[in-house]
């Protein structure tokens, strides 16, 4: 059996505004490589403390948006304090989808953001005096 998750991989169209949008949430370059019998970069990213758990590809020569199909959900991110989070991100033009809520009483605060590519990330902030 599978002994922990260690990355989710995400196919992005223009680097710049991916790694600077991902930039922005915290996340900083760990490492990158070329694949596929050179034809793809894969751009490893982190979070601080927590590893390369972010695949960004990018395939030579694609202009077209990738179809995210119905399947897709989002990428969950848990921050300490989501309000200061969201007016820092609106200092670089990043806009949530709605209103911060809760799903139920007492739940986490919670918003969605999109990246350049369309992916939803939803920004989660738990009570720390609530268990896991």
């Amino acid at each position: 059996m599978p002994a922990q998750l260690i990355h989710t991989m995400i196919r992005v169209l223009d680097e710049d505004r991916s790694l600077a949008f991902y930039g922005a949430l915290g996340f900083a370059e760990h490492r990158r490589r070329r694949v596929g019998g050179d034809t793809a970069t894969i751009i490893f990213l982190g979070l601080p403390d927590d590893g390369a758990r972010l695949e960004l590809t990018l395939n030579d020569g694609r202009t077209e948006p990738y179809a995210q199909g119905e399947g897709y959900g989002h990428i969950a991110l848990l921050t300490h304090d989501l309000d200061a989070d969201l007016e820092r991100l609106a200092g670089v033009g990043v806009r949530p989808e709605t209103e911060i809520y809760a799903p139920y009483p007492g739940g986490p605060r919670i918003c969605f953001v999109r990246d350049p590519d369309g992916y939803r990330i939803e920004l989660l902030e738990r009570d720390p005096a609530l268990p896991g």
